[in-house]
């Protein structure tokens, strides 16, 4: 407990009152010197006195103790927890927007290789080269695909929703990757084949 700061507190509700030291001592039954003390921080109020002090400024003893209105502890308290949450949502969209970056980077990459592989039409007979053309441009069109998902919100109201529902929603987009990649394989061997 903080004496000076409880007198203070009862020194700032005499005044809101607008009662002298002695006018509230006189309330209380006791002398206008114990209030002096009360309010400089000498002394604190007896326990038997709290109830009484309490219900003539309409406060609680908490509040009293605390050397404060319960609103200011209040505001505070919601402050801290306001302030806390900004600092937690930034933590989160720094690392959602370094996820997003090394996305965009593998994804472009992935996607000019496969279009510069295309280009260039390697007339060989490694079926390799074909696979890794598929793959790149297979992450690329995936790169982009979860782009286009995220910046429009679709993929925050799936991460919203149930833990079964992302599950379908992660299966099927692994699903496509992998189909993508066994039809490039499959093309390949075809290709390879004849």
């Amino acid at each position: 407990m903080n004496q000076k700061k409880i007198g203070s507190f009862l020194k700032e509700l005499r005044k809101e009152k607008g009662i002298t030291q002695e006018e509230f001592a006189e309330n209380l039954n006791v002398s206008g010197r114990t209030v002096s003390r009360w309010e400089t921080g000498v002394n604190m109020p007896d326990i038997s006195l709290l109830v009484d002090i309490a219900g003539f400024f309409n406060v609680s003893i908490p509040e009293i103790i605390n050397g404060e209105r319960k609103s200011e502890i209040m505001e505070k308290e919601v402050k801290e927890v306001a302030e806390a949450m900004s600092n937690y949502a930034g933590a989160e969209k720094s690392v959602i927007l370094k996820r997003v970056k090394l996305i965009s980077i593998i994804g472009l990459i992935s996607l000019v290789i496969g279009l510069v592989m295309e280009a260039i039409n390697y007339d060989s007979m490694i079926p390799i080269y074909e696979c890794m053309k598929g793959t790149c441009l297979g992450l690329g069109v995936g790169a982009l695909a979860t782009m286009v998902l995220y910046t429009t919100g679709i993929l925050e109201k799936i991460k919203n929703r149930k833990s079964k529902q992302m599950k379908i929603v992660a299966i099927f987009g692994s699903g496509i990757i992998a189909i993508c990649i066994i039809v490039s394989l499959i093309l390949t061997i075809i290709e390879f084949l004849s």
